[in-house]
């Protein structure tokens, strides 16, 4: 694993801004998005993408103070130039995925990936999202999550 905390911030930023738009366009081009999908969508998709990504980095290094440390540099390296309302977009979503990880601590990580996933389609496509879609966006987040823990592990390739 990386040892220090800026290479792991830096190997997730990497995959990150290597995965997320190619997967937004898969997001896009499935049978499951409902139109239209724009910016406020795309915001979204971008919020549980990085919140995949810090699952990721605590899965494979614990939450300790250079996880921290970690979060905090792909936040100012990632988010730092996202408009004002995206950040606070971005801070309000980890606040209501981090409740759903909490609640659901023990029904497993299956259970929660469900939940992230419906959660995102309700802000995507409104509070009767298609289960397909939210299917999907938990799948994405939980691959992303994986993806993430492996950039931590073994660098940024």
């Amino acid at each position: 694993m990386l040892a220090d905390p800026l290479q792991r911030a830096e190997a997730l930023a990497e995959f990150f801004l290597a995965v997320e738009p190619s997967l937004w366009e898969d997001l896009v081009n499935s049978d499951v998005m409902p139109e239209p999908h724009g910016e406020p969508e795309r915001w979204e998709w971008r919020c549980l993408a990085l919140y995949a990504c810090v699952r990721g980095l605590v899965a494979a290094g614990g939450f300790n103070t250079e996880t921290a440390a970690a979060v905090d540099h792909l936040h100012a390296r990632l988010a730092k130039h996202w408009p004002a309302a995206e950040r606070a977009l971005l801070a309000e979503r980890y606040s209501e995925y981090g409740r759903i990880g909490q609640e659901l601590e023990h029904a497993g990580a299956h259970r929660v990936t469900a939940k992230l996933g419906e959660a995102c389609a309700a802000h995507v496509a409104g509070p009767v999202a298609a289960a397909a879609l939210a299917e999907l966006l938990g799948t994405l987040h939980e691959s992303l999550a994986e993806g993430a823990a492996d950039a931590v592990r073994q660098g940024a390739r």
